[in-house]
């Protein structure tokens, strides 16, 4: 791949047509996101008979990856396949490793091309001429250029933040992975959904020492059912202390404020895990001119092909639906490959 150096001797703006002559940087469709969905749209595209490359800042499946580590789906393995390469597991609900196996293989399978860790920093130019630029983890620059630009970037990497002081101490984390690392320390996690729930429930059964908390008057109502009945009776029991009708105010280095119903309560705290949700980066589609709605930040797109108001740029997966995250899954979002490719069928064959 080129460096900076190369780029620099390279003009400003690089036709489509005078980029194929450097295969590794040219593409009929650059596909930004390497997830399920991502991988699906390049599979699909390359059935087609088009070129197509996947641009990852991360690995593959980069948010499948920072899943916690004991997760299991809450779907079937087949309504995880893509590519009709089938999943077979010896559970009837995968786990994280399963999937995260099952998707090299599919990688590997069709033999995608895929540029791992490289941050895509701006799209340039039209319809038909599209200029991408990536770094990677070295700072290098690489320079792409693509006929048609699929957007799949999803959601996962951009944490809901909360707004209040000390959010940045370093024990103030919005990722939960594993529990060991907390045993015997005071963890306050915050959160009402399925993410909060099995993390508190992880971590007080390897000995930490867990509160909960919560801005609405219970837990949700969509935590998985085999879940429920546990967190409840731990809240019932005393073992996970729990504040509903409360949020956090301050984090301190050895404390938490909480804002309660009663009052403000301070506790003693080494972590928190603030699991409040993620959402797509908003600013990173309007980069690109994409018109987003103004509620719920949806990409104006045609919903038979999944173009967006730019020609030629696409989008895929979960920021199909904008801030409601919780409409889109790999479910129905490996879908989105097989409107993409059949669109860029029609007008690139």
């Amino acid at each position: 791949m080129a460096d900076a150096t190369q780029i620099e001797q390279t003009p400003e703006l690089v036709s489509c047509r005078e980029a194929q002559a450097r295969p590794e940087h040219w593409a009929d469709a650059i596909i930004i996101g390497a997830g399920p969905t991502g991988l699906a749209c390049a599979i699909e595209i390359e059935k087609t008979g088009l070129r197509a490359l996947v641009i990852e800042k991360g690995c593959v499946v980069n948010s499948l990856f920072h899943y916690p580590a004991n997760m299991v789906f809450f779907t079937t393995p087949e309504l995880l396949e893509i590519g009709d390469i089938p999943f077979s597991s010896a559970n009837q609900k995968p786990t994280r490793d399963e999937a995260l196996e099952y998707y090299r293989k599919v990688a590997q399978r069709y033999k995608l091309r895929i540029a791992q860790y490289q941050k895509v920093e701006a799209v340039n130019g039209s319809d038909g001429d599209f200029r991408v630029t990536a770094t990677d983890a070295q700072g290098r620059i690489h320079d792409y250029h693509a006929k048609k630009i699929v957007l799949a970037t999803g959601y996962y990497d951009r944490a809901n933040l909360l707004g209040i002081p000390g959010e940045t101490l370093p024990k103030v984390l919005h990722y939960y992975h594993e529990a060991h690392p907390y045993y015997d320390t005071d963890v306050l996690v915050i959160g009402g959904k399925n993410s909060a729930a099995i993390s508190a429930l992880e971590l007080w059964r390897r000995g930490a020492r867990v509160t909960l908390v919560h801005r609405g008057e219970k837990l949700h109502d969509h935590i998985k059912y085999w879940i429920r009945p546990d967190i409840e009776n731990r809240i019932a029991n005393g073992e996970i202390p729990a504040y509903f009708k409360s949020q956090v105010k301050e984090v301190r280095a050895d404390s938490v404020v909480i804002q309660t119903p009663d009052g403000e309560v301070e506790l003693h705290n080494d972590f928190v895990f603030a699991l409040t949700g993620y959402h797509p980066d908003y600013d990173f589609l309007r980069s690109m001119g994409l018109e987003l709605s103004e509620e719920q930040k949806r990409p104006v797109c045609d919903p038979q092909t999944l173009e967006s108001n730019v020609p030629g740029i696409y989008v895929a997966g979960v920021i199909v639906a904008g801030s409601r995250t919780n409409e889109i899954f790999i479910e129905n979002g490996r879908f989105h490959g097989g409107q993409i490719a059949s669109d860029l069928r029609s007008k690139l064959s």
